[in-house]
C-alpha cells in the first residue's frame, strides 16, 4: 500500500499556517487539479489527494488529530467520508465557478469525484460554463445574444424516475435504499465503523428492471436549450453572467444547476481599455502641435471635436469626459484618453527645408552641430 505524503507538503504550506493560507493554497492547486479543468491522466488523483489534505487541515479538530498522531489517527477515528464532511467545498466551489460540489460539464461533484458514487436524495445539477466571444463595441453598448446551450435535462418519457412509463424503481435490497453500506471493523484502538457507497444500486438507493426506452434509465437526456442572454454594456473580458436554472438537470427531484456565460471580448484596431477608460493615440503635424489645431478624434459613440494648444508636445495625453465605457452594475461611465503623437515628416521639399532652416535661424538653432553636446 502506497505511503501517504504530509498533507502540509501536499498543499504547500508549513505546519503554522493559517487557516486563510491553508484555504488559499487549496483554491489555487484546486483550480489547476480539477479534472474539468485539467485532462492530465494524474489530476484526479492529484485532486483527490489536495481534497482530502484541505479537509483535514481546514477542521481544527482533525488538524489537531493529525499533528499529534499523523495520519493513523485520522484513518483510525474517521472514515472517508467523514474526512470530508464539514469542509466549506460548498463556497468555496461556488467562488470558484464550479458551481459548489458540481463540476462544469461533468454531471458531479466533489463527493463523485473522490467516491466515484453519488450521494443520496435530491442534488442539485452541475453548473454550465459557456465562453461567448463580442466585439470591443459590443462591450461598450450591451446587446442580445441567442445561443444554443447542451444540457442535460429531464426526461420527458418517465419524468426523471429512470424506469419505464406504468413501472417504478425499486428500493435497493442490499442497502435498503439509503445509497450507502456500513462496515464495523475491530481494531487494537477499538470498534470503528466505515461508510461506504451500495456496489449494488451505485448509491442511488434503487434498482430499475425495466428502464425507460427514451433515457435508459439515467432519468436525463442530452438536449440542445436555445436562449436569450442579455449582455449588459460595460463587461470586460473574464467578466461571468450567471443565468439561474439553465444548467444541468438536477436529480432525484433537485434543482437544475445555473449557466455562466463567461465574456471574451476581442481586440479594437483604435482602442485599448483600461478599467472603464478607453486609450487611443491621435496622430498629429509638427504644425498643428506648434500652432494648435482642433481635430476630429473617433469615440465609442461617434465622433468628437478636441482642441489642440499651441506648443502641445509628443506623448501629452488629453482627457474626455465620460467617453469611456459604462461602468458595470453602476451608474456612470469612464473617460477617453488620448494619447498625442507628433509625426516627424520624412520627405520634404526644398521648399519645406528652406523653410525649416529659416525658422531654425530665427530660433538661434545650429543644425549643422553633430550631437545634443555640440
Amino acid at each position: 500500500m502506497a505511503t501517504k505524503r504530509d498533507y502540509y507538503e501536499i498543499l504547500g504550506v508549513n505546519k503554522n499556517a493559517s487557516a486563510d493560507e491553508i484555504k488559499a493554497a487549496y483554491r489555487k492547486l484546486a483550480m489547476q487539479y480539477h479534472p474539468d479543468r485539467n485532462k492530465s491522466p494524474d489530476a484526479e488523483e492529484k485532486f483527490k489527494e489536495l481534497s482530502e489534505a484541505y479537509a483535514v487541515l481546514s477542521d481544527q479538530n482533525k488538524r489537531q488529530q493529525y499533528d499529534q498522531f499523523g495520519h493513523a489517527g485520522i484513518d483510525m477515528r474517521y472514515s472517508q467520508e467523514d474526512i470530508f464532511k464539514g469542509a466549506d467545498f460548498e463556497d468555496l466551489f461556488r467562488d470558484l465557478g464550479f458551481g459548489g460540489f458540481g463540476g462544469f460539464g461533468r454531471g458531479g461533484g466533489i463527493f463523485d469525484i473522490i467516491f466515484g458514487g453519488r450521494r443520496e436524495g435530491p442534488r442539485r445539477g452541475s453548473d454550465l460554463l459557456y465562453e461567448l466571444a463580442i466585439s470591443f463595441d459590443e462591450a461598450a453598448s450591451g446587446k442580445s445574444v441567442n445561443m444554443e446551450v447542451p444540457r442535460t435535462e429531464t426526461c420527458d418519457v418517465c419524468n426523471g424516475s429512470g424506469a419505464r412509463p406504468g413501472t417504478s424503481p425499486k428500493t435497493c435490497q442490499t442497502c435498503r435504499g439509503s445509497g450507502q453500506v456500513s462496515r464495523t471493523q475491530n481494531t487494537p484502538f477499538g470498534r470503528f465503523m466505515t461508510t461506504s457507497t451500495c456496489g449494488t444500486c451505485r448509491g442511488s438507493g434503487n434498482i430499475i428492471d425495466s428502464p425507460c426506452i427514451e433515457c435508459h434509465g439515467s432519468g436525463t437526456v442530452q438536449r440542445r436549450r436555445k436562449l436569450e442572454v442579455k449582455i449588459p454594456p460595460g463587461v470586460d473580458t473574464g467578466t461571468r453572467l450567471r443565468v439561474p436554472g439553465e444548467g444541468e438537470a438536477g436529480e432525484k427531484g433537485g434543482p437544475p444547476g445555473d449557466l455562466y456565460v463567461e465574456i471574451q471580448v476581442k481586440p479594437h484596431s483604435i482602442f485599448t481599455r483600461s478599467d472603464d477608460d478607453v486609450i487611443m493615440e491621435a496622430p498629429i503635424s509638427f504644425t498643428q502641435a506648434a500652432l494648435g489645431d482642433e481635430i476630429i478624434v473617433p469615440t465609442l459613440d461617434g465622433k468628437a471635436k478636441m482642441k489642440i494648444p499651441p506648443g502641445t508636445q509628443s506623448g501629452h495625453v488629453f482627457r474626455l469626459k465620460g467617453k469611456g465605457f459604462p461602468r458595470l452594475h453602476i451608474s456612470g461611465k469612464g473617460d477617453q484618453l488620448v494619447k498625442i503623437k507628433v509625426e516627424v515628416p520624412t520627405k520634404l521639399t526644398e521648399k519645406q527645408k528652406q523653410l525649416l532652416r529659416e525658422f531654425s535661424e530665427i530660433s538661434g538653432e545650429k543644425i549643422k552641430s553633430r550631437g545634443i553636446f555640440g
